[in-house]
């Protein structure tokens, strides 16, 4: 079995590098919280360490899934990084979803050492992670994507090659464009007719038997009625991610207007104190406005 590293243990990580220790690969793991690499480590016989620079001396493949850019940027490239430890012809594979430029840049850096980079974003939130359901979004050399595409498979099951450097996050970017457009259609659509009369229950039924149906609406609806918004992907990071979509489509020079106004709603929901709810908590926005609540 491989010798792979995990950085980032959140609500997607954690699961993720715990497929990776079941599936019998050794694995070493760091988290900026250091407990949770502590406690994987123990409980499935994985290798903590106290920095991702160990982490990278370790492995010939090194996951990470953290929050934004930024955080990317300074697990990789800062002081005590990847970069520090990683061999010459080992991989790093970055899960997280951060601008396609920005990941070009990071790649860039690695491969002046002699380290491949792959970005390979990915969907399924938490019951994805935990389930090994995953879909995988992969940009980079298509030889380095061959050579480690075994070890995508404990964590999901759809791998999609999207083409060189960066595209597997255009590709991520891209659907969560029309993933969080379609959650606020659906915000709007269920609190309109939950005012006018109309039972939430039999409005998804209406809904699930016409052209309007969607994977997404079925699944969050039943979240939304219970008024259920645990967080399995949270607000906060959606609108980062909305906004990672603005600044690509200004890159491009294409014109998405209602991704900008979905991104205020997003803003809209963090300023009611919403920031680390579920997704599915922006309909509260205008359930507040509106004086009524989509429930059964």
């Amino acid at each position: 079995m491989a010798k792979l590293g995990f950085l980032g243990l959140g609500i997607m990580g954690y699961p993720m590098a715990r497929n990776l220790l079941r599936a019998g690969h050794q694995v070493a793991l760091w988290s900026n919280t250091e407990a949770k690499a502590r406690e994987l480590a123990e409980a499935e016989k994985g290798v903590f360490c106290e920095t991702p620079k160990q982490v990278a001396e370790f492995a010939d493949c090194t996951f990470l899934c953290v929050g934004d850019g930024g955080m990317s940027e300074q697990v990789i490239l800062g002081r005590d990084g990847i970069i520090e430890g990683a061999k010459a012809g080992s991989v790093v594979v970055d899960a997280s979803t951060v601008g396609p430029s920005e990941s070009r840049r990071i790649g860039a850096a690695l491969a002046a050492k002699g380290v491949h980079f792959l970005d390979a974003p990915c969907t399924g939130s938490k019951p994805g992670a935990e389930g090994g359901t995953l879909t995988f979004m992969i940009g980079g050399d298509p030889a380095v994507y061959e050579k480690v595409k075994p070890y995508f498979e404990p964590m999901g099951k759809r791998l999609y090659y999207c083409g060189g450097p960066g595209m597997g996050l255009q590709a991520k970017l891209s659907q969560n464009l029309i993933l969080s457009n379609l959650l606020q259609a659906f915000n709007e659509g269920m609190v309109l007719a939950t005012k006018a009369g109309v039972d939430p229950q039999l409005m998804l039924d209406i809904l699930e038997n016409s052209a309007a149906r969607s994977g997404l609406v079925s699944f969050k609806a039943p979240f939304v009625f219970r008024r259920d918004f645990s967080p399995q992907f949270s607000v906060r990071w959606m609108h980062k991610d909305i906004g990672l979509m603005l600044e690509s489509a200004q890159e491009l020079n294409v014109p998405v207007p209602l991704t900008a106004l979905t991104r205020q709603m997003f803003q809209a929901a963090i300023s009611s104190g919403l920031a680390d709810e579920d997704i599915c908590s922006t309909i509260k926005v205008l359930e507040n406005l509106a004086g009524v609540e989509v429930k059964k």
